[in-house]
């Protein structure tokens, strides 16, 4: 008789999705609002067709939305375990993208602590955000999957259909990429990338 298969599971790559559709209403204002500067000065790429805004993180407009992401942000790593009490959020990059027919974006990763996305405008057949698999020594070591439209221990990527109002959060360190938008309507999000200072009181004590 086989032993039952009770395994431990460690080192997990968490992903957090919100509805927010509250911010919608203001943030498509503004992102609207500021790519028209952007597209005054700037030609589209053939080959990379994105336009990208510069911070908006300082619009009075978007302050419950950067609020927000900043308190959940804070709270995703507390429920994580670290020692919140000794730090508190920065707001390093926090600006527009508008992906058209074509555009994506490879897969990347972030030198800060949280990173996420705001979708707006996500036509059909537009951009899946891509999670890969962080621990790339994996890919050396994978075997083929049973169906890999199955999200297993065996992926090595798992993909999200963007939905107007939604926040996204994932830890810096978990590699992300964009599918090439393959509709004739653009595709817009806010990017936002987190970091942490110490706080006063912590900054004191040590």
């Amino acid at each position: 008789m086989l032993d039952a298969i009770e395994p431990w599971y460690y080192f997990t790559s968490p992903v957090y999705k919100f509805n927010k559709p509250e911010f919608l209403k203001s943030t498509s204002e503004v992102c609207l609002e500021q790519l028209l500067k952007t597209k005054k000065t700037t030609t589209l790429n053939e080959i990379y067709p994105l336009y990208n805004t510069n911070s908006l993180q300082n619009d009075k407009r978007l302050k419950d939305l950067v609020d927000f992401v900043k308190l959940m942000s804070w709270n995703i790593l507390d429920s994580q375990g670290y020692n919140m009490t000794l730090y508190q959020m920065e707001l390093y990059d926090f600006w527009c993208q508008e992906h058209h027919k074509g555009s994506g974006h490879e897969r990347h990763l972030h030198n800060t602590v949280i990173s996420g996305f705001y979708f707006i405008d996500t036509p059909p057949n537009s951009c899946r955000l891509i999670i890969h698999e962080p621990r790339s020594i994996k890919e050396y070591a994978n075997l083929l999957e049973k169906d890999n439209s199955q999200a297993t221990y065996a992926s090595n990527m798992i993909n999200f259909m963007p939905e107007p109002g939604v926040v996204m959060f994932t830890n810096s360190w978990l590699p992300h990429s964009f599918t090439k938008n393959e509709s004739a309507e653009p595709f817009r999000m806010i990017h936002f990338n987190l970091g942490v200072n110490y706080n006063s009181l912590s900054a004191v004590v040590i």
